[in-house]
């Protein structure tokens, strides 16, 4: 097996390829029982803190499945572009992966997974929405071919809070949580969840919302220590994820009582400082690091074979995890698919089964046990709390789920208001 395009798809080669042609690798050539998996991403505008070291990781894991023979006798095809988070663009390259026989597409944007939601729910073509997209697509009946496969940014502030809680000898009553979070729909996203545990737990709390994307909020973190919060939450991505780092440290805030969610990385840590953000929480949706099996696999089978899809220290970071993760549950599906209807054919309805039958998988103890149903495209919504001690970041409790009342009423509130405006 080879890669017909491109080895490595990060840093100064995509941008410069991105403006000259479509980036596409064929992960397997020649046989009929081939499974199309498009990757229409954003390389090179919005989304570059992640989508490299995520598709990198993505495409190590199939490279591996593929060396070994396949999943249940079908090889695994990816075609890989840029859609720059544009979305004329990304509707063109998913109008293409349809007519080339795509059964899956995973575009990693919001606006774009939004965009293109219609479009894969009428050609039923499964879409993967990981920590993206529509947290009511969690909602199978409403969305049956939308597939976050992760937990949603509701679930993420549901499992935080109960941590909190946790810490706090079981009662959140009369303390202080601020939420610093980025002034856009993802950044407001976990309010209504956050409003209703507030009511709930009898905490109190307060929102600071910053511009995009998030360079300057000097202003903001001297009202959040003015506020001497007893949690503080920070919602964001990329630079605005750094800078929140930065000026919590600089306004003395206790960065083991400062958490965010699943968007905080190593490469973060660098940024701001590995010495200064020790302590800092997020919520972990895999275990990050080289220490699991199947990143040990991928190690000796893949990049110590010089067929690693990009550079050999992103191997074991968390958003690469978080790409192995996604493919692994991609690739269940199709197991479970080929398990049901070994001969096919291969279609959008086929891999619909096969995703909504994966039951307690773990990917070698990569990530929780997690089970796709029907009416539920989340999984489960385990996760866990993770610590940075300077180096990495360690598990500070087990796996996990919590408030899924809370977040399942919000679920039900927005895909009910889809099924009946398609809004």
């Amino acid at each position: 097996m080879s890669l017909t395009r491109r080895n490595i798809l990060t840093g100064a080669a995509v941008a410069a390829l991105a403006s000259q042609l479509p980036l596409r690798v064929a992960l397997a050539q020649g046989g009929d029982k081939v499974v199309r998996i498009a990757m229409p991403m954003d390389f090179t505008k919005v989304y570059t803190f992640v989508t490299a070291e995520y598709n990198q990781g993505q495409r190590d894991y199939i490279t591996m499945m593929n060396q070994r023979g396949g999943i249940g006798g079908y090889t695994i095809a990816v075609d890989i572009s840029d859609h720059a988070n544009d979305q004329p663009r990304a509707i063109e390259a998913y109008e293409r992966a349809k007519s080339q026989g795509a059964v899956l597409v995973d575009p990693l944007s919001t606006p774009v997974a939004r965009a293109l939601t219609p479009r894969a729910l009428e050609d039923k073509i499964n879409m993967v929405t990981a920590f993206s997209g529509r947290s009511d697509a969690a909602d199978g009946t409403v969305f049956p071919y939308v597939f976050p496969l992760s937990p949603n940014y509701w679930t993420q502030a549901g499992l935080l809070i109960e941590y909190f809680k946790q810490q706090d000898g079981g009662s959140l009553d009369g303390k202080t949580i601020c939420f610093v979070h980025i002034d856009t729909p993802f950044g407001k996203e976990p309010l209504p969840v956050l409003e209703a545990l507030a009511a709930k737990e009898g905490f109190k709390l307060q929102a600071f919302p910053y511009t995009p994307p998030g360079n300057d909020q000097s202003a903001i973190w001297p009202q959040v220590r003015r506020a001497r919060p007893d949690w503080t939450m920070f919602w964001g991505a990329g630079v605005g994820q750094t800078v929140a780092l930065t000026e919590a440290a600089r306004n003395g805030l206790d960065m083991g009582r400062v958490c965010s969610s699943v968007w905080l990385s190593e490469s973060d840590m660098d940024v701001v400082g590995r010495d200064q953000t020790v302590g800092v929480l997020k919520f972990e949706p895999c275990v990050s690091g080289r220490e699991p099996k199947v990143i040990q696999e991928i190690l000796a089978e893949v990049v110590n074979a010089g067929k690693g899809a990009g550079p050999e220290d992103k191997v074991g970071t968390a958003y690469y995890n978080y790409g192995v993760m996604l493919a692994a549950l991609m690739l269940e599906g199709v197991r479970r698919a080929a398990e049901i209807a070994p001969d096919g054919p291969v279609s959008g309805e086929w891999l619909n089964a096969g995703l909504n039958s994966i039951t307690e998988f773990t990917a070698e103890g990569l990530i929780p046990p997690t089970t796709i149903t029907p009416e539920d495209h989340q999984g489960g919504g385990m996760g866990r709390v993770a610590r940075w001690n300077g180096e990495v970041f360690e598990p500070m409790t087990d796996w996990f789920s919590a408030n899924q009342d809370v977040v399942w009423e919000e679920v039900r509130k927005y895909s009910s208001e889809f099924a009946k405006t398609g809004q």
